[in-house]
């Protein structure tokens, strides 16, 4: 872009994916709905976990760390596409897109490394059975959760300090649906290399770290599963990953999309619809691999609901007890009179 009336822009503008005033009911009715499932979704997911004491297990607790996050990261860009779509404005201050890309970038690299720390979990379940309440004990697994928010706000903050010396042209049109500090960058009028050169960085370490962690512990643990003598065996120790590793494929998958559909293409059509696979879908598809691939899940979700079921038939018998013992009293009364 060239530099023409470099200022720091006190509006952006958010282009979303279409121009048409038709589409925008349909685009905001589904971008609603997926939002409410995906909220509705982890939040069920999360309340199961707490309540049933059969999932307080390090497995289970890094998987509702993983829902929460997973609802804060959508809550970060959806609501705000809504809100423009209703205004009909595509306006963000500049602000509000700082605060915007902070926020995406803690919660994405949280999600990354929560899916590091699921699978390190994984590793020492199978490949070291005896010793796994000993090594994944509540400190360690307290100790991994806090390291993985303290280096995902540490780095977002870099990040957004960095995005701050940024200066833009007088008007700013961001291709996205939410400030990504890619397409910031690649639209700022100021030099950008050394914003090019963290971001690249901090990809190669916080994001091709943790996925060298990831393969690394797969790969040992189908080396173990692969020793297991019986077929049954084998396929337990293979369930109980299956979840996870549909996870991590979803997650990385998409987020490699973005980066290979925007260095490929110019087109922001593209870009945006790669973004929503990877803010969007991937947090809204968690709830349901994690409910129809894992039997821990489906057996705590039948308790819960027998559970409410018990609750609500003890309930209406004892207003129907209520109702009826003085009647009974009555009616003892008048035959003792009768008497």
């Amino acid at each position: 872009m060239e530099p023409g009336n470099n200022t720091q822009s006190s509006e952006l503008f958010l282009l979303g994916f279409s121009e048409d005033i038709e589409l925008q009911p349909l685009i905001f009715g589904l971008f609603l709905c997926m939002y409410l499932i995906t909220v509705l979704g982890n939040l069920l997911i999360i309340l199961v976990i707490i309540s049933d004491s059969h999932l307080h297990t390090p497995m289970y607790f890094f998987l509702s760390n993983l829902s929460f996050v997973d609802i804060c990261f959508i809550s970060t860009t959806i609501p705000k596409m809504l809100q423009n779509i209703e205004n009909k404005s595509k306006v963000i201050t500049y602000e509000g897109c700082i605060v915007q890309v902070y926020f995406c970038i803690f919660l994405a690299g949280l999600d990354d490394f929560l899916l590091t720390v699921m699978a390190y979990d994984r590793f020492v379940a199978i490949c070291h059975p005896l010793h796994y309440t000993v090594v994944m004990n509540p400190r360690l697994c307290e100790l991994l959760v806090l390291v993985s928010w303290m280096v995902s706000a540490m780095h977002s903050l870099l990040q957004s300090l960095m995005a701050l010396q940024l200066t833009f042209c007088t008007k700013v049109e961001i291709p996205q649906f939410f400030c990504e500090l890619n397409q910031m960058v690649q639209l700022a009028c100021s030099n950008t290399f050394l914003n090019d050169m963290v971001m690249y960085l901090a990809s190669v370490l916080l994001a091709g770290g943790p996925f060298a962690g990831i393969l690394y512990s797969y790969s040992k643990i189908v080396s173990s599963i692969r020793r297991i003598s019986s077929t049954q065996g084998k396929f337990k120790a293979f369930s109980t990953c299956a979840s996870h590793l549909s996870i991590v494929f979803l997650f990385y998958c998409m987020s490699l999309g973005v980066y290979l559909s925007s260095a490929a293409t110019h087109s922001s059509h593209s870009s945006a619809i790669a973004s929503v696979m990877y803010t969007v879908v991937t947090p809204m598809l968690n709830p349901f691999i994690y409910s129809l691939r894992n039997n821990d899940i489906k057996r705590a979700l039948k308790r819960l609901w027998i559970r409410k079921v018990d609750c609500n038939v003890t309930g209406r018998f004892s207003i129907a007890q209520g109702a009826i013992a003085p009647n009974s009293a009555l009616f003892k009364g008048q035959i003792f009179l009768y008497v």
